[in-house]
């Protein structure tokens, strides 16, 4: 891809799918620009970088640059088989991707080239929410004396299930129903906590992003892109994730149960911890994994073996005044 399109920055997350009876990996290519008049600038590679970039080197974040426009403009895929590249014009109205579209003619197909077998596996790019969700921290504010003062804005969560140096915990994919939604939808999530260094790790917001791109029609999704908040009341005492996975950690229950997990020299390992809006609270749930001792345990398959729940209930989250917002530097 980057030989092919040196003119694009590419999320870091290139995902597979059978399209058409192909091993297809599929790339999101964003055009980018610094110059863009009265925009936020931003450093991508602070804003993309999170426990999952900073522990694997199959997801990366993207490159530290700054930047105040940035668009999702191009789908690619890259054939498993044979290597073959093919751009997609999925913004055709971006004039960045249109006059790079003039220097290299033929190199970026139409949208009505892609088959309905692969629009069907298209999703939401997950740097691009990377970044809409930084800047969401300052952006949700509309009062001009708070935003000034900064005494209302939101950061992301450090991961809790990872220790060592503190990073951002990763958007998570999931298959969930927001309030206001008629049916369930594949979305992109993320969780806020009120941001500075002395604040407490309480939970003022959740964000989802419709994610399923296409249909079988072959068309693009009429909600793609959409982004949905839910902010918990001023007053309400909500447990963020690091509360959540503290309070896992120190009931008496849950330790008595993973101390017998532990016998035998295996490794209790612990999920990703996922948030889920339920009954007009948010739901916490983590996958606690077990992987077995001996000879060959570092490299055993770890084995679900307990499910930790936890329901928060403020008197009632609701949904941000700006609903379907798409916040995010200008474009």
């Amino acid at each position: 891809m980057q030989k092919v399109a040196p003119w694009l920055t590419l999320d870091g997350d290139p995902y597979p799918a059978v399209v058409d009876g192909r091993v297809q990996w599929i790339v999101d290519g964003f055009t980018t620009s610094p110059n863009y008049p009265n925009a936020q600038n931003t450093t991508l590679g602070q804003a993309t970088t999170d426990s999952l970039t900073a522990r694997t080197q199959s997801v990366t974040a993207l490159a530290n640059e700054r930047v105040n426009y940035l668009r999702n403009s191009v789908k690619a895929t890259v054939d498993a088989y044979d290597g073959t590249v093919k751009l997609y014009a999925w913004d055709a109205s971006d004039p960045v991707l249109r006059t790079w579209m003039k220097v290299f003619p033929g190199t970026v197909q139409p949208l009505s080239a892609m088959s309905a077998d692969l629009m069907q596996h298209v999703r939401y790019p997950e740097d691009l929410f990377k970044v809409q969700r930084a800047l969401l921290g300052q952006y949700h504010v509309t009062d001009p004396t708070s935003f000034y003062s900064g005494d209302d804005f939101w950061k992301v969560p450090d991961d809790p299930t990872q220790t060592g140096a503190a990073t951002d915990q990763p958007p998570y994919f999931l298959t969930l129903q927001m309030p206001g939604q008629k049916t369930s939808s594949f979305s992109l999530t993320s969780t806020f906590i009120p941001a500075g260094n002395n604040s407490r790790n309480v939970l003022t917001a959740f964000v989802a992003v419709d994610s399923d791109a296409g249909t079988a029609a072959g068309r693009k999704a009429d909600g793609y892109g959409k982004i949905r908040v839910l902010q918990a009341p001023r007053n309400a005492v909500v447990s963020g994730p690091g509360q959540v996975q503290n309070n896992f950690n120190s009931n008496t229950t849950v330790s008595s149960a993973l101390n017998l997990l532990r016998q035998g020299n295996s490794k209790v390992e612990s999920g990703n911890l996922l948030t889920l809006p339920v009954g007009g609270g948010l739901l916490y749930v983590q996958p606690v994994y077990v992987r077995g001792s001996g000879s060959g345990g570092s490299t055993s398959y770890p084995l679900l073996q307990k499910v930790l729940v936890s329901l928060r209930r403020p008197d009632r989250l609701r949904r941000h005044p700006r609903p379907g917002a798409r916040p995010g530097v200008r474009g």
